[in-house]
C-alpha cells in the first residue's frame, strides 16, 4: 500500500489550521513540508516556526524536505520544531554522509532528495545509510509543475538499484503526482474532495 504524503506547500495558508485538521482526519500517512531558502532554489517558503505549528495539529509523521544550502546549520532547529524525517539534497551537500549522520544522531529518519538532472548513480554509496529517497519528479523550487516524463525510467533505475543492494529504502515521489499517473509510478489540496483523493491513492496497488 502506498504512503500518501500531501505537501503543505499547496495548502491555503490563510486556513492552515483547517487544512492540517483535514489532513489529520484523512487517510494521509505523512505531512510533507517543503523548506525553500531562496538560495538553493529561487523561492522562499517557510521555516521551523511553521513546522512547529503544524506539529501541534497532528501526531502523524512530519516529513521535512530541505531545499536549502548548508542544511547542517538548521537540522537541530527542525528536530526541535517536530520533524520526524528530514531530507537533504544531494546537490547541496558536499559531505552528504556527514549530513546523514547528523540527522540520525538527532533521532530523525534521514532522506536524500535528488533533482531531475542529477544521475541516479550518484545515490549508490549513500543508499545503505538512509530511510528514503525524496525523488524529484519536477524541478525543485516551484509548486504546481507537471510530472516530468523521464522520471518513469529514473524511478525504475532507482528501484533496481535499491533491490540489487537488498535494501529497504522507500522512494518518495515529489511533484506532479495525480490519480492519472500514480498507478504507473496528488493533486490533494486542489481537489474539491481532498479526503476522497487521498483515499483513492491509498487504494492504488
Amino acid at each position: 500500500m502506498p504512503v500518501i504524503a500531501p505537501s503543505l506547500l499547496a495548502a491555503n495558508f490563510l486556513k492552515l489550521e483547517d487544512e492540517c485538521k483535514m489532513l489529520d482526519e484523512s487517510e494521509a500517512d505523512w505531512f510533507h513540508l517543503d523548506i525553500m531558502d531562496g538560495r538553493f532554489v529561487p523561492n522562499i517558503s517557510f521555516g521551523p516556526m511553521i513546522v512547529e505549528f503544524v506539529r501541534k495539529t497532528t501526531k502523524k509523521i512530519c516529513d521535512v524536505h530541505l531545499m536549502i544550502v548548508e542544511p547542517e546549520k538548521y537540522t537541530e532547529a527542525f528536530k526541535k520544531a517536530g520533524a520526524d524525517q528530514l531530507s537533504v539534497h544531494i546537490e547541496a551537500c558536499p559531505d552528504l554522509q556527514k549530513n546523514i549522520q547528523q540527522i540520525l544522531s538527532l533521532g530523525m529518519k534521514p532522506g536524500v532528495a535528488i533533482s531531475p538532472d542529477t544521475p541516479i548513480a550518484d545515490l549508490a554509496d549513500i543508499l545503505p545509510s538512509i530511510h528514503h529517497v525524496c525523488f524529484m519528479s519536477v524541478y525543485p523550487g516551484y509548486g504546481g509543475q507537471q510530472f516530468i516524463p523521464k522520471s518513469f525510467e529514473r524511478i525504475k533505475q532507482l528501484r533496481n538499484m535499491i533491490d540489487e543492494k537488498g535494501l529497504n529504502v522507500l522512494i518518495e515521489i515529489d511533484g506532479g503526482v495525480t490519480t492519472e499517473n500514480a498507478a504507473s509510478i496528488i493533486a490533494v489540496f486542489k481537489s474539491n474532495d481532498p479526503k476522497g483523493i487521498i483515499a483513492t491513492l491509498k487504494a492504488i496497488r
